[in-house]
């Protein structure tokens, strides 16, 4: 075999699933002079050890979008590439114990329609029939997804090795990637076969990732944990009912006891996500060995008793087999449990599809996920779900990588509830006066890492966390955050915002740039302004506010979870030699809002700033003796400022107001309802009203854009749709008698019959007392007074297309007052 090549257009380094279907969709994408190095033999990671489950089930829009892929990729791939693969398509029934989780298959059903596939929600009877050899206590139903099995891992590894091979690539095994460097703009990885030059790395090195990452000065948020399963021998019964029907049995999962239960061959597999879980590698006196390829954990299955008891008792013919094997392997986790797929935070021309749980049903879609990063620097989907710069710095912490990778792996199939806040890994970075709203009676959740009031509860109102876990509107926080949003409307309110991510732009020409980046106009000194980010296809990327301070300097305002993403947007278009700079200055300032009619009353009492000045304007002021800058602008849809703060300054200013604010009714409120006031106003959030799977036309933005502008990015490609006709359009619903729980993102939305579009996000509106969805709708739907239904978890309910204003002070005179 030929040996290294001195040269390559891309490099990966890991040869497991993920890193072999990312050369094969590379070269398929006609990047053929791409090279894959593997430490050991292909799939000598967790790839090997892996149970091949592949679900196209997900919470989660862009992984189900993912999963969906692989399962149609894998149906054709022996076929494309000849090479023989054992690939079931069984079919799976997730078993529901509660009324919450059959909710929540009726909204994965929703998004499984919508995607095109034939997902299905259940009842017991149903599922008997599916299931002969199940014991249906407990139960209310199952979802039933047709498209779900399992697959040989190491045959889908060498499928899509040799697919890539037949194209052109290049596969090197037994070369251990020891160090990279950059020179001259390009990449020099060094193995332990020579070096080799290239345009772009990835790293899919699997739980070996975080190693890989420090080669290029990066920490990778990750752990390991041991993942066991259990193998039984032959079954008479089952081998008996498999000859008869001349199939397997659907793959079974009890999501809400945590296993899953598959029939593998005439015998079974029994995979548990135990409570009592165990990381490995996770302190000094347990380090990752310098090779670990085709290895196991010893056995451990004191922790799978519970379990097994459970998985015995649903399905009695379980007990009769004896054990044939356990397998206990390593597998990554991030602290989020989804995947890295993307741009390596901070670092040119580097990729990373790595920390994958699911590797082998999200193999095929991350290949493809990663093919377009590298090859056309956008995806077909919007990933932030994977995007690497999802997480900072601070996530990379090894305690906190470790609690959050054993509290999601032990609550693996948990349902994810709007207003539940999972209690590890918290408090990393907090406000300067979380101990006082804390005090207030502060309810918390983690923004990026930054703690954040939710809501404000009252003596005897239940804190519980078991009281979040629901859908229902009417949890313990409802009363209060109703209070929090009057409170606004009526007197004032004030909401501590700290990690609002603040880049400054600084210097000459700074100006120019900007304008050809952003849709719209770069405001004028003096001026505060919302501005959007398109790609070249004209989708939606980011929104910034801009604080212009003078000709040559500005303060760019984005969400606190946007922070590495939208300064590496900006960083990566700055030219070379530009003469002005880029400055994170995040952990600078802090921030609150102060809102509603009362509120330039109290900042009388406090400041001499001229509180006359309109709308969008910016001054800068002293408050207790400390510098403040004031910007006139309000999420919250009434007469309103932003105060920032230098940190240290923060609690000064904060009681000085709070002080000044008692006797005008001023009320301390959090960031539900902060969502509820800017629902009414219609006002989007980044990644959920706003994301790259809508263009700035269809999300409702072209008031911001600036069509005589000489050109800016995404131009064409808007004035081609523009033309063309938008096919899908932003709207305001209100959603009538809906029933106790309002409308989830991503719920269908139907007319006549047919699935006509689908929400981004939805609430309730405590200023108009009405159920309101923000979605998109087929562009000729989208008329005010149009009745169309929308689908919330199951149930169909009328709504209806409002005017394009907002619901609440239509033309903004509380706002401007």
């Amino acid at each position: 075999m030929a040996g290294l090549p001195s040269t390559a257009r891309v490099v990966i380094i890991g040869g497991g699933a993920v890193g072999t279907s990312s050369l094969y969709h590379l070269a398929k994408a006609g990047w053929t002079d791409c090279v894959l190095l593997e430490k050991n033999e292909l799939t000598s990671g967790s790839t090997w050890h892996a149970a091949g489950n592949v679900p196209t089930f997900s919470s989660s829009w862009s992984l189900m979008n993912m999963q969906r892929y692989s399962t149609e990729l894998y149906r054709g791939l022996a076929e494309a590439v000849d090479y023989p693969m054992n690939y079931h398509v069984t079919g799976s029934l997730r078993l529901a114990h509660t009324k919450e989780r059959m909710q929540e298959f009726q909204r994965a059903k929703g998004m499984g329609r919508y995607q095109g596939m034939d997902i299905d929600v259940i009842g017991v009877d149903e599922v008997k029939r599916r299931y002969p050899f199940i014991e249906t206590h407990e139960l209310k139903g199952a979802l039933y997804d047709p498209s779900d099995g399992d697959i040989d891992p190491a045959q889908l590894t060498q499928a899509l090795a040799k697919g890539a091979r037949d194209m052109g690539a290049r596969i090197i095994r037994f070369c251990p990637v020891t160090g990279v460097r950059r020179e001259n703009d390009e990449w020099v990885v060094v193995s332990a076969q020579g070096e080799i030059r290239c345009e772009i790395v990835v790293n899919a090195a699997g739980y070996r990732a975080a190693e890989v990452g420090k080669m290029f000065g990066r920490e990778v948020p990750m752990m390991v944990m041991s993942h066991q399963y259990i193998l039984f021998e032959e079954i008479p019964e089952l081998a008996a009912w498999s000859k008869e029907q001349g199939k397997k049995l659907p793959l079974l999962r009890d999501v809400d006891t945590s296993y899953y239960l598959r029939q593998e061959k005439n015998g079974m597999n029994l995979g548990p996500y135990e409570r009592n879980c165990r990381a490995h590698w996770a302190t000094h006196n347990d380090p990752m060995p310098e090779d670990f390829s085709f290895q196991l954990f010893p056995d451990d299955l004191d922790r799978l008793e519970h379990y097994l008891a459970d998985a015995v008792a649903r399905v009695p013919i379980l007990g009769t087999a004896g054990l044939s094997k356990v397998i206990n392997g390593p597998i990554p986790y991030t602290p989020d449990g989804n995947p890295l797929i993307g741009p390596m935070p901070g670092v040119p021309n580097a990729f990373v599809a790595c920390v994958f749980t699911f590797g082998i049903a999200q193999g095929g879609g991350a290949g493809k996920v990663l093919a377009e990063w590298v090859t056309q620097g956008q995806t077909e989907w919007d990933m932030w779900s994977c995007d690497p710069r999802r997480f900072t710095s601070f996530a990379a912490a090894p305690d906190y990588c470790v609690a959050k990778g054993m509290e999601i792996y032990g609550n693996e199939y948990a349902i994810q509830f709007p207003r539940h806040a999972w209690p590890e890994g918290r408090d990393r970075k907090l406000s300067p006066i979380h101990d006082r709203i804390k005090a207030f009676g502060a309810c918390f959740d983690a923004y990026n890492g930054w703690e954040r009031a939710t809501w404000y509860a009252k003596d005897g109102d239940d804190i519980s966390e078991e009281a979040t876990l629901t859908f229902s509107r009417e949890g313990p926080w409802q009363r209060r955050v109703r209070e929090e949003c009057l409170a606004v409307r009526d007197a004032a309110g004030i909401l501590d915002l700290p990690g609002f991510s603040r880049f400054n732009l600084d210097g000459p020409g700074a100006a120019e740039w900007l304008s050809l980046q952003v849709t719209g106009l770069v405001p004028k000194p003096g001026r505060i302004g919302l501005v959007y980010f398109a790609d070249d296809k004209g989708r939606i990327v980011t929104e910034m506010s801009v604080v212009r301070h003078d000709e040559n300097l500005m303060t760019l305002i984005t969400a606190a979870v946007a922070q590495w993403h939208d300064f590496e947007w900006l960083k990566s278009r700055m030219p070379k030699d530009a003469p002005f700079k880029l400055i994170d200055r995040t952990e600078e300032f802090s921030t609150q809002i102060l809102a509603g009619p009362n509120s330039r009353k109290i900042l009388a009492d406090v400041c001499d700033a001229d509180l006359a000045l309109p709308w969008l304007t910016h001054q800068e002021t002293k408050i207790a003796g400390r510098w403040a800058k004031l910007i006139r602008v309000s999420f919250a849809g009434e007469l309103g400022w932003e105060i920032h703060t230098r940190v240290d300054d923060t609690a000064a200013i904060f009681d000085a107001i709070c002080a000044a604010g008692q006797q005008h009714g001023l009320k301390p409120f959090g960031m539900y309802a902060l969502d509820s006031l800017r629902l009414e106003k219609g006002y989007r959030t980044w990644k959920g009203d706003l994301s790259t799977d809508y263009s700035i036309l269809q999300g409702g933005l072209e008031r911001f854009v600036k069509w005589d502008k000489p050109d800016f990015r995404g131009k064409a490609a808007l004035l081609n749709e523009k033309q063309q006709g938008v096919k899908k359009r932003f709207v305001t619903l209100v959603v009538e008698n809906p029933g106790d729980c309002d409308v989830p993102s991503v719920s269908t939305l139907w007319h006549d019959g047919k699935i006509v579009g689908e929400t981004t996000s939805g609430g309730w509106g405590h200023r108009i007392d009405k159920s309101i969805a923000l979605g998109m709708l087929r562009a000729d739907l989208a008329e005010p007074g149009t009745a169309i239904e929308v689908e919330i978890f199951g149930d169909r309910f009328q709504a209806v297309v409002q005017k394009d204003e907002p619901l609440w002070d239509p033309k903004n005179e509380r706002l401007r007052a």
